[in-house]
């Protein structure tokens, strides 16, 4: 390993510690279809797997079959009826159900009785957990079509669950449900997970689909969405994801966080859990990103953010004592509880001073400038000021383009005008409210 490689290890180790801690004994849910089981990369998903139930992370894994059952269906050629999207599921069907997903089950409960291969983990055990944890009830007749024995959930033991998780047990659930009566009951797991989840009050429910989370009409990742903003937001193929809706209700019931992510890439599960921006899409009730008044807290955080751009003249340097003073004057964006921008707001009499605005460079040209500026602006007008001016040596274009126009020093508010470094020599930009 060359040395730049390990220090990226090494960052990317420091940077994934507040997460490790965050993590510990937290429930998490998992669902995986059919489809990402039969994929080459599960046995890294399985691997990663095994990682967060080492770190202390309570998991349960809710898997789908729809593809194993439709094979098996298909080999035996054993017709099988859909309504509304939903298999109809007869006698003929459940048999073969049954046996697809009990063989299913006992594949995940060997891969992940392997431990992490290549690895100081190898041939750690986890003590997997499957059972009766589901109660179901028939869909019953819908629009005048039996269903039969496919069925939807009636209750989920969370007591049962919640004592194998606490005596350290991987759960494993498969989409099966019973009656009291002692019938079985074919289920949807996407659903099945996400009643899981809710029920359970997991903290996260995480989504493993084809693709890498939300694509927008151009392509790309939509890293976060609320369920508020589902319905005005604009999607590739512009049609909301079954998964994004399932997700939407679990944040509308009680879970914090849903992600959705893709079961084909490497390394996806880790990334979301433990990178600030994550792999594919978070889905939750409020946006982890936030912008806010500053508060004594985050003064290290401040110093942290600015010190490189006070080593390269771009900012003036502020000691500690300072910022602590000022910290009533200073708004902050804040991602997943790290600081990644800032600006303060000195009022002078009628005008007011937008100072130390800073963004941290991985977030950079994704308008968090402007929302600083916005920001500042609105508490400006709150204040009554009627002016807002800025001095800078190197930022002056990016002023301007957003409406601020050249002055001079003498300009300046006279309490302001004895402050100013003629060495520096700032250049002079200010923006009528």
């Amino acid at each position: 390993m060359s040395n730049s490689d390990m220090q990226q290890h090494v960052k990317w180790f420091r940077g994934s510690a507040p997460y490790i801690n965050a993590h510990r004994n937290k429930t998490f849910v998992l669902y995986l279809g059919g489809d990402a089981l039969a994929h080459a990369n599960f046995e890294n998903i399985v691997n990663d797997i095994a990682l967060l139930h080492s770190l202390g992370v309570r998991l349960i894994l809710v898997h789908g079959a729809t593809l194993q059952i439709d094979q098996s269906l298909s080999e035996r050629d054993i017709p099988c009826a859909f309504h509304a999207n939903i298999r109809i599921t007869d006698e003929q069907v459940l048999a073969c159900i049954q046996e697809t997903i009990g063989k299913l089950r006992i594949q995940i409960e060997a891969r992940l009785s392997m431990g992490i291969i290549n690895s100081p983990m190898h041939g750690a055990e986890i003590h997997l957990s499957s059972g009766n944890f589901i109660k179901a009830r028939p869909l019953g007749i819908r629009d005048g079509v039996d269903f039969q024995h496919t069925g939807e959930v009636r209750k989920v033991n969370i007591k049962a669950i919640d004592q194998q998780l606490d005596d350290g047990a991987l759960v494993l659930v498969s989409p099966l449900g019973y009656s009291p009566t002692g019938e079985i009951f074919n289920l949807s797991a996407p659903d099945l997970a996400t009643r899981v989840a809710t029920d359970i009050a997991a903290e996260k429910i995480i989504y493993f689909d084809r693709q890498q989370g939300l694509l927008n009409t151009s392509g790309q990742v939509i890293s976060e969405i609320q369920p508020a903003a589902i319905n005005t937001a604009n999607f590739l193929d512009n049609e909301i994801p079954k998964h994004l809706e399932l997700a939407a209700h679990a944040c509308q019931n009680g879970v914090t966080r849903c992600h959705l992510i893709s079961f084909a890439q490497d390394g996806a599960l880790l990334e979301e859990l433990f990178t600030r921006d994550g792999a594919g899409t978070q889905v939750c009730r409020e946006s982890y990103e936030q912008i806010r008044q500053a508060t004594i807290e985050d003064v290290a955080g401040i110093i942290e953010l600015i010190r490189p751009l006070e080593e390269q003249g771009v900012l003036v340097k502020r000691s500690r004592e300072l910022l602590e003073t000022e910290i009533s004057c200073f708004n902050v964006i804040i991602r997943d509880g790290a600081i990644v921008g800032c600006a303060a707001l000195y009022p002078f009499e009628k005008s007011g001073e937008l100072a130390c605005l800073a963004t941290h460079p991985d977030y950079r040209n994704n308008e968090r400038g402007e929302l600083l500026l916005h920001a500042i602006e609105k508490q400006a007008r709150e204040l009554g000021l009627e002016c807002l001016f800025v001095l800078t040596t190197q930022s002056g274009h990016w002023f301007q383009e957003r409406g601020f126009k050249p002055g001079a020093p003498e300009q300046l508010p006279v309490e302001k005008q004895s402050l100013y470094n003629y060495q520096r020599n700032s250049r002079v930009f200010s923006k009528p409210l």
